[in-house]
């Protein structure tokens, strides 16, 4: 199937007489069966993967979630977590113990860098925090206890991208799993899985839920080995998703298309309009044809998530305030993918954050996030440039 049919069709409910178009939530923690045999047999095997035969180990709806994601994804099966971190945290505990090390870009999402610096650490696994652009020279910093490589293109804050290809091969030359976060592209504009990823992440929190309204992770697998391994241990870490996450995030993947290819038009528009504004100095969005990871993002991807950063000159907080708490369209939130604009004043370079490698550099520099919705693009650009008035003034220029 096509993936506008996917978004449509894939996780209906069986069809019967009576069937509704979209599954009702089926809230469940214990699951009858009529003998002892067909009881035994749910729980045995693969079909405790398969079936729905308790609460924790997978409802109605997440199955149904799960089906839709894995056919996005072109995966050998995909799983719900409470939340994209959640996602991305057992990604990694899945695959490492103590003495292992791990392999983690620089540019890496916020509270993932601090459950490497804090969790992963007391149970003695070592992460190596490696330049997001280094490509097939990953392979020199492959150790003998590397058990996962790590990626996320581009990076959610200073939008690095990675030649993810280039990497995945190079890691399982040395048989290292290789995972990705994808939550900025999507299933729909990017495919970790046919590019030489391992597991892929998505905080469904983001554009498959699309309104800001619900917390939930989904990984999905590239074999069906992985899956196992990777469905099982989330099982044993109790890791589960309400039925009524499920059911929203089930009911925002009917029209994620729409929305996506909406938002990024507005977001490249904004983002080319804003690349001329004196006041910035740069924009990182991949898809402009002047950012370093332009050309891999035209290879790799068939779209783009609508979140960029602009920077600014080294900025006094005073006069950012200004620009930002004035804004009618854009809300101060640290999220995205939902139908609503957000922005947000970044600081990659604070500690607790990370960013240790030559990346970014804070004495110069002020870094200001967008998440573009669905208003009017007209609308968004007026917001903005009366910003930029606000901050002039603030400024005194």
């Amino acid at each position: 199937m096509k993936e506008n049919t996917i978004l449509a069709h894939a996780g209906r409910a069986p069809m019967r007489v009576g069937a509704p178009v979209n599954m009702p939530v089926h809230r469940a923690s214990t699951i009858v069966s009529p003998t002892l045999n067909e009881y035994e047999a749910n729980e045995r095997g693969d079909n405790m993967f398969k079936n729905v035969c308790y609460g924790a180990l997978g409802t109605e709806n997440a199955f149904a979630l799960c089906d839709a994601v894995n056919q996005l994804e072109q995966g050998a099966g995909s799983m719900v977590t409470s939340s994209g971190l959640s996602a991305c945290v057992q990604s990694i505990l899945c695959f490492v113990g103590a003495g292992d090390h791990v392999l983690m870009p620089d540019s890496v999402y916020g509270p993932q860098r601090m459950f490497c610096d804090t969790i992963l650490r007391r149970f003695g696994v070592e992460t190596t925090f490696y330049d997001p652009r280094i490509g097939a020279d990953i392979a020199v910093l492959i150790k003998a206890n590397t058990r996962v490589v790590y990626t996320e293109a581009p990076g959610s804050l200073t939008f690095e991208m990675q030649d993810i290809p280039a990497i995945a091969k190079a890691a399982h030359e040395r048989g290292v799993v290789v995972v990705m976060d994808n939550t900025w592209a999507g299933p729909l504009y990017f495919k970790p899985l046919t590019h030489g990823v391992d597991i892929c992440v998505e905080a469904a929190t983001k554009f498959i839920g699309g309104h800001s309204d619900l917390v939930l992770g989904v990984i999905t697998a590239r074999t069906h080995e992985l899956y196992k391994q990777m469905r099982g241990f989330c099982v044993q870490m109790g890791e589960i998703a309400s039925a009524d996450d499920c059911f929203m995030a089930l009911r925002g993947l009917r029209t994620m298309r729409v929305r996506m290819e909406a938002q990024q038009k507005n977001a490249l528009e904004l983002a080319r309009w804003l690349k001329g504004r004196p006041e910035v100095k740069d924009v990182l969005y991949p898809p402009l044809e002047s950012d370093p990871g332009y050309e891999l993002w035209k290879r790799d991807f068939t779209g783009a998530g609508a979140l960029f950063s602009i920077v600014l000159e080294k900025t006094p907080r005073k006069a950012l305030s200004a620009m930002l708490d004035g804004y009618e369209m854009f809300s101060i939130g640290a999220s995205w993918g939902g139908y609503d604009s957000l922005v947000e004043l970044c600081h990659p370079e604070r500690t607790a954050f990370g960013r240790k490698g030559p990346v970014w550099n804070e004495d110069n520099c002020s870094l200001v996030r967008y998440a573009i919705g669905l208003e009017d693009v007209d609308d968004l650009r007026r917001d903005l440039e009366l910003g930029f008035e606000r901050l002039n003034a603030a400024l005194g220029n």
